[in-house]
């Protein structure tokens, strides 16, 4: 859209059944001569169905679907064939109806980035293969009217990011690496949280968490287990992981993705591989803990069939499954947790056990017929922490074809020699339960989140059993608190450094198509086959 001087101040694409806007500025809403008003998201971009637009006779075909483009009439229809879907520019027709790439701006720029603030921080260079056009959670409602909005901590830049530097061979590789290779996170939280963070709480009631698309749009993620709200879940409850409360946080999210098409529910492991392909995301709505099934193995099946593929069986806390890591005596898996896992493997679900107790988790492994992940854990050979996992527990996961995902929650994967937790804390755990159970066996499960993490452990230090889990003092153990993980703050930042570190220290091409997605995906393809 131009205005009378010729200032950029809109720009349209009119695709086969819709009309996709956006802007420079963030208004509201956008005016057209014979249009309705439209309303946008708040990233300044929406979709607009040709039907609620005006369809007169023998007009331009701006002007049919309500944009006037001053000095350029066109009789000619849009051609959304061909667009460019390796430059992410759309084909529009010039006045005399040819082929014309994105003919208003000079030079080409991806078009997802023209709202976009600028940030003074460099960051690694998005995937150029995301399908994003710019939906924004619950934008089919209006907010303040339909829901309670709160202003929500930004996705990208929320604070300096910490690329690991490459040299140009290095960068060109890793986009390789993107293009090739499917990568897989075994788990985090999507969830966009309150840019003042203290405010999680009444946001948590309200049962809507947004989900962060515009962050996985610059993420390297091709599939992302997501574990909702978790240990904060108390949306009918106070103390949460409630049925009710557990299947409201589910329906939210998967009703918010069924309004767009660029995150997708994934259900079995072809899902995985057509996100990689057309340039989206996969979505595994999984829970870390099972108690809300109770006594009630038949919601195992439930949980299936509402579009679960994962489930930990237990959350710090002990249920009716067996022990959690936070309590002082294990006694392992219970006779009904047996009949769970059993349970578990005939209708598909995968099973965690990153928080279960020592002795539950084996058991667990056990008695369970399919390979089981430990989807976000460390080693606590390098740190004692009852959040983290023996050599042996490690080993047996691993003996038994399981996937061990490395953990970077705020001061979780510490070690003696980085006790400031970062990055290269992170990645020593990596490199210990690889020498430990092979490359095989070890992925990545970051469990970040896009807000001030440690900030949010501060307000629900009950809630997530911090302190419980993390153990007593230890001597010789003292760590530099962190106001976030540096060089992992969020999903986005953690696909490209996982993946730029690996590259940078050598790694061959087939290792990091194993641990970046092929060992989960090896696994998913037993359990959900």
């Amino acid at each position: 859209m131009l205005t009378d001087d010729g200032q950029l101040v809109a720009y349209f694409t009119v695709l086969a059944d819709r009309i996709h806007l956006e802007t420079k500025e963030r208004p509201k809403e956008l005016r057209y001569p014979n249009a309705p008003a439209i309303k946008l998201g708040r990233m300044g971009v929406r979709y607009v169905t040709l039907d609620a637009l005006p369809r007169p006779g023998l007009v331009t075909w701006y002007e049919r679907y309500g944009f006037e483009v001053p000095g350029r009439p066109c009789r000619h229809p849009p051609r959304p064939d061909l667009d460019d879907r390796r430059t992410r520019q759309p084909a529009v027709l010039s006045p005399r109806g040819r082929p014309w790439l994105a003919p208003l701006l000079s030079p080409p720029v991806p078009r997802r980035t023209w709202f976009r603030r600028p940030s003074p921080h460099p960051r690694p260079t998005m995937s150029l293969r995301k399908n994003y056009s710019g939906y924004t959670s619950f934008s089919y409602l209006d907010a303040d009217t339909d829901y309670r909005a709160f202003e929500l901590a930004r996705e990208i830049d929320r604070v300096p990011a910490s690329p690991v530097e490459l040299t140009a061979a290095e960068e060109a590789r890793v986009e390789s690496l993107v293009d090739r290779f499917i990568f897989i996170s075994l788990h985090e939280h999507l969830g966009v949280f309150p840019a003042r963070i203290e405010e999680t709480p009444e946001y948590a009631r309200h049962g809507r968490m947004a989900t962060a698309f515009e962050g996985l749009a610059a993420s390297y993620w091709d599939c992302v287990f997501d574990n909702l709200m978790d240990g904060i879940c108390t949306i009918h409850s106070r103390s949460g992981w409630q049925w009710d409360d557990v299947l409201h946080d589910l329906g939210m999210r998967l009703c918010d993705i069924a309004h767009q098409d660029f995150v997708t529910h994934c259900l079995r492991t072809d899902d995985i591989r057509r996100a990689h392909d057309e340039g989206r995301v996969a979505l595994v709505a999984s829970m870390e803990g099972a108690a809300m099934i109770e006594n009630d193995l038949d919601r195992i099946d439930l949980l299936y069939g509402f579009g679960l593929r994962a489930l930990g069986i237990t959350y710090s806390e002990s249920n009716a499954l067996g022990n959690g890591l936070k309590e002082a005596r294990d006694g392992g898996l219970t006779a009904f947790g047996r009949k769970a896992v059993e349970r578990m493997n005939k209708v598909g679900m995968l099973i965690d056990c990153s928080h279960c107790g020592d002795q539950t988790t084996l058991d667990t492994i056990e008695c369970s017929e399919l390979p089981i992940v430990l989807s976000h854990i460390g080693a606590r050979a390098l740190w004692d922490s009852n959040r983290l996992a023996p050599d042996a527990v490690l080993e047996a996961c691993a003996a038994k074809g399981g996937v061990i995902g490395v953990e970077a929650a705020p001061h979780t994967t510490l070690t003696p020699t980085h006790r400031r937790h970062g990055l290269d804390a992170f990645m020593e755990h990596f490199q210990y339960i690889e020498d430990l159970v092979g490359i095989d066996h070890v992925s990545f499960g970051p469990d970040t989140l896009y807000g001030d993490h440690v900030g949010l452990h501060r307000v629900y230090s009950a809630n997530l059993s911090l302190k419980e889990s993390r153990g007593g003092a230890t001597p010789g153990e003292d760590y530099e608190p962190v106001e976030y993980v540096e060089g992992l703050e969020n999903p986005t930042e953690g696909s490209h450094n996982i993946v730029r570190w690996l590259v940078k220290n050598g790694y061959t091409d087939t290792d990091i198509e194993k641990v970046m997605g092929g060992n989960a995906l090896r696994v998913l393809d037993q359990v959900w086959a």
